[in-house]
């Protein structure tokens, strides 16, 4: 997929209605991963599914989620009758991590540790066996992080000299009314935890319920600076990137 030109397919791609942008990359691509964690990436499941029967679809299991998103993931496997493969960290590096600085040391030192032990180790391994992947990115979750996401782009984080990654980021210019819009359409599954105040959920330490008003990036590790709420998954966000360990 070397011959891509990632300029013109982005220019062909600005501002396409998601089912156009999935269907391209479905056509363009056979060795290619959703990325499954919220209520975005299970309306991507959806939109693919009607496109294709054969996708790939992955999820991280950090070890630390509420037990209400194991049961969403199984939810979801079960309504789209599809395999998700669950990727998990590296036992030495995370029982290392625990010996040293115990179970909470993100509240002190911040979050990138962890999340790298626990979600970018994984995540790499696995792309470095998929030619793109397909994220539930939108713009309005950060106004300090996503706002210049494209809806292709080479993932200058996970690329490598040997292996090119094209990413592809098809609910980026949709708004969250319009994610529950197509949620209570469609009858899509979601997490029984946005009933409960929940907007944007990650592992079980890291998340709280949002107040009225609040953005829905306040309840992930609120006790740091928005610019740094980025857990390394989607680095190149962030200007000069982040540490992803």
């Amino acid at each position: 997929m070397n011959n891509i030109d990632i300029a013109q397919l982005q220019a062909e791609l600005s501002d396409k209605n998601p089912r156009i942008i999935l269907k391209k990359a479905l056509e363009l691509f056979d060795n290619i991963a959703i990325s499954f964690s919220g209520a975005e990436d299970v309306v991507v499941i959806d939109m693919a599914t009607k496109i294709r029967k054969d996708i790939q679809v992955f999820c991280l299991d950090t070890g630390r989620l509420h037990p209400e998103t194991y049961r969403f993931i199984e939810q979801v496997r079960k309504h789209y009758n599809i395999d998700i493969e669950v990727l998990t960290p590296d036992r030495v590096r995370l029982e290392e991590l625990v010996k040293n600085k115990g179970l909470f040391s993100f509240y002190e030192d911040g979050h990138h540790e962890c999340c790298g032990i626990r979600k970018v180790e994984p995540l790499r391994r696995k792309l470095a066996h998929v030619d793109a992947w397909i994220t539930g990115q939108r713009k309005d979750q950060s106004v300090d992080t996503r706002q210049d996401i494209p809806e292709v782009q080479l993932d200058s984080v996970f690329s490598t000299d040997e292996h090119q990654l094209f990413k592809f980021n098809p609910l980026l210019n949709w708004s969250s009314a319009q994610v529950w819009d197509h949620i209570e359409a469609y009858q899509v599954p979601f997490n029984e935890l946005h009933e409960h105040g929940y907007i944007s959920i990650g592992c079980e330490p890291c998340t709280r319920p949002v107040l009225p008003n609040q953005h829905e990036r306040a309840g992930r590790w609120w006790w740091e600076e928005a610019t740094k709420k980025e857990c390394g998954l989607h680095a190149g966000n962030v200007r000069g990137g982040l540490q992803s360990e």
